[in-house]
């Protein structure tokens, strides 16, 4: 009976062992099946002219701007400009008190007038003295003495000459005419405020010329090289870009480089550049801040893909494109110009599809279920409610 007994538990336990074995057997053939399809979205690769630009900020400043002051003390007898007038070059703005300045010109041309005739005496007595001289009736000295009062009178016409003409130009300080065209700024004086010629007094107004106008800004110094190889290949152009407040649809102001400083600023590492607008439309005032944008250059027929298709690890880039057979494929790629949302890379077929969304839970040789933007994202909402 003990011997039976035996005989039933060792049969048993081999019955046991050989479940166990066809049990592991069973789960290893289920670990080697292939690996479930990716939802995956995916762009064409583009060939395309990239420009390679800078953005910075500006500052617009006028080309020419001049502060206008009284170069006599006098009193305002006419205020002939108005605020923010366009004002032309030469055109009378202000008219002051000009009697005191007047007479004194006056009594110029009035001593002028009197020795030009005592001048006219001594001509005459010159004259005579050699007509003496010749007939032995007077000494030599007395023509000299002639000739020496002569010359004394003509110097004294041209010191009178001289005085009347500081005299004109005294008066014409009572009349202040526009040095430029462009704009004037808010008026300073009224009709008889008292003026007075002092560089340090407050301007009577300011003009600026606002077409053409300026902007300065600063680039920084990694971009010199790219930015006078820019400027010594012709016109470099610049665009000025609407401020955040703008009405909507403002158009780009372009313009081009007409200067690059000629030092580096050791504080900040960046160097100062001018460029100047067409500004008909006074769409640019001086003083203003906006964003500018200068080209550098053109990158032609180069590879184009989406940022968020790049997989970065350390310094080496790569993609995930759609192999022949739909499923994943690594391809390391070069990483030429980053520019916003987009990035210029070399290695691509130009035929490639790179995998966008998704690429995260991608091994090489995954299959891929390709769905249409944004779809995938729609599903991973649906699965999270």
């Amino acid at each position: 009976m003990r011997a039976s007994s035996s005989l039933f538990l060792g049969g048993l336990t081999l019955a046991l062992l050989a479940g166990c074995g066809r049990g592991g057997e069973a789960g290893a053939s289920g670990g080697a099946t292939a690996p479930a399809a990716q939802n995956v979205s995916v762009v064409q690769v583009k060939q395309a002219d990239v420009p390679i630009t800078v953005d910075a900020s500006g500052t617009v400043t006028a080309l020419q701007s001049v502060d206008l002051r009284a170069q006599t003390t006098s009193t305002v007898a006419q205020v002939l400009v108005k605020d923010g007038q366009n004002v032309k070059k030469g055109e009378l703005l202000f008219r002051f008190d000009d009697r005191a300045d007047r007479a004194a010109l006056d009594k110029a041309r009035a001593q002028l007038a009197r020795d030009r005739a005592a001048l006219a005496d001594l001509e005459r007595q010159l004259s005579r003295a050699r007509e003496l001289v010749a007939q032995n009736f007077v000494s030599r000295s007395a023509l000299d003495t002639a000739q020496s009062n002569l010359d004394g009178g003509q110097a004294l016409v041209r010191s009178d000459e001289a005085a009347v003409q500081a005299a004109q130009v005294t008066l014409g300080y009572n009349e202040l005419r526009a040095p430029i065209s462009g704009r004037a700024g808010i008026v300073g004086v009224f009709p008889g405020s008292l003026v007075q010629a002092s560089a340090t007094a407050t301007p009577l107004v300011n003009i600026a010329q606002l077409d053409p106008i300026a902007v300065s800004f600063t680039v920084p110094e990694n971009q010199l090289g790219a930015l006078l190889a820019a400027t010594r290949a012709g016109a470099l152009e610049v665009q000025a870009l609407p401020s955040a407040g703008a009405a909507r649809g403002a158009p780009v102001v372009k313009g081009r480089v007409t200067a690059v400083d000629n030092l580096v600023d050791s504080t900040t590492g960046t160097i100062r550049v001018k460029a100047e607008f067409d500004n008909q439309a006074q769409s640019l005032w001086p003083g203003q801040f906006l964003r500018v944008r200068v080209t550098l250059r053109t990158l032609q027929g180069v590879t184009v893909v989406p940022q968020a298709a790049l997989i970065m690890r350390g310094n080496e880039r790569s993609v995930y494109v759609v192999g022949p057979d739909n499923t994943a494929k690594l391809v390391p790629v070069q990483l030429r110009q980053a520019m916003g949302e987009q990035a210029v890379v070399e290695g691509l077929d130009a035929t490639a599809q790179v995998v966008t969304d998704g690429k995260q839970n991608l091994r090489p040789g995954t299959p891929l279920r390709i769905q249409v933007a944004g779809a995938a994202a729609k599903t991973a909402s649906g699965a999270g409610k």
